[in-house]
């Protein structure tokens, strides 16, 4: 293709012909294009995506700004997270080039937009400050008093900056040893029910069964908020086929109750749902704890690693092989 135009200023207005007209030009010729002029009179890093789909790798490399309402890196953005409003710079949301929002607002990936053409990002928008302030700054600044350590690490991992998550794991180990001595106290409670149900045995012939099932009750008090919030994302109940990790129960900071049942043999799946009947399961272990044994074991492993130890005072040896009481102590 041969091209003859006179001024840069028409150059401009023959891209913005072809883009408007969805004609859009070759990578090539756009490579060429960039190479003309002054890299100062181009406006970079804008990534439209119907047209950066087109064009491909090339195009995210030299974009070229034809109409004047397309932001330049350091004019003003607004973001809907969660349903709150963030303004920034197209050059923060792409100063970790290799996250999850650097590939948003590279043309990497496709971004929604709310009723009011704000890129939207359905994830939690109460912690995405800290996020975004990581990105201007590259440094993680968080409140005295910040309850949300796991809420902002699940976000952190989304968003895929690893800096930040690197700093997010330096600053709970910080956090864990400022906490200094601690106790942790579990008291376990265990009965047998019966539980009644129904067996289909062929269609629309029923049968009513029932079967003993053991019911177990763990409430465990630590002085250490953050080894129950540990604590909290090994275990998981399992609820209607789905884990949920029992963080979302932890209402107490320093307090945690636990009531699961073991499996019920013949019992259906659907049972379990609908008499609201909860297993727990610890992860990444992805082990099912069908007994106080393989509860305390696991405790165990998470509380040891740690650096709570056992306390040689308390229980008796007769109630800790027994799973009633356990207490461990950590100093510092």
């Amino acid at each position: 293709m041969v091209m003859i135009i006179g001024s840069l200023h028409q150059m401009r207005e023959y891209f913005a012909v072809q883009v408007r007209s969805g004609d859009f030009p070759s990578p090539a010729l756009l490579v060429d294009f960039s190479l003309l002029v002054d890299s100062s009179l181009l406006v970079d890093s804008f990534k439209d995506r119907s047209v950066s789909s087109e064009l491909g790798s090339t195009f995210s490399v030299w974009t070229i700004f034809l109409h004047p309402s397309l932001p330049a890196m350091s004019d003003p953005i607004t973001l809907n997270v969660g349903g709150k409003l963030y303004t920034t710079s197209l050059a923060t949301l792409t100063s970790f080039p290799d996250s999850m929002l650097g590939a948003m607002f590279s043309g990497k990936m496709p971004t929604k937009r709310d009723s009011q053409g704000n890129c939207f990002i359905d994830r939690d928008g109460k912690v995405f400050r800290y996020i975004l302030n990581f990105l201007r700054t590259s440094h993680l600044d968080l409140p005295e008093d910040f309850q949300e350590m796991g809420l902002l690490r699940r976000e952190a991992d989304f968003y895929q900056v690893q800096p930040l998550i690197e700093a997010l794991q330096e600053k709970e180990v910080e956090l864990s040893k400022a906490e200094k001595n601690a106790m942790l106290n579990i008291t376990l409670n265990q009965r047998v029910q019966t539980v009644h149900f129904t067996v289909r045995e062929a269609p629309q012939i029923y049968s009513l069964s029932s079967s003993s099932m053991e019911v177990f009750n763990a409430n465990i008090f630590s002085t250490s908020c953050l080894f129950l919030k540990l604590l909290g994302s090994k275990l998981f109940y399992c609820s209607s086929g789905n884990l949920s990790s029992i963080t979302s129960h932890l209402q107490d900071p320093n307090h945690l109750t636990l009531d699961w049942v073991a499996n019920v043999e013949g019992l259906p799946e659907e049972e379990y749902t609908k008499q609201n009947l909860k297993r727990l399961w610890v992860v990444p272990a992805n082990k099912q704890i069908n007994s106080f044994q393989v509860f305390v074991e696991e405790v165990l492993k998470i509380a040891l690693s740690d650096g709570f130890c056992i306390d040689s005072s308390h229980p008796h040896a007769v109630d800790f092989m027994n799973n009633k009481i356990i207490r461990l102590i950590r100093y510092r």
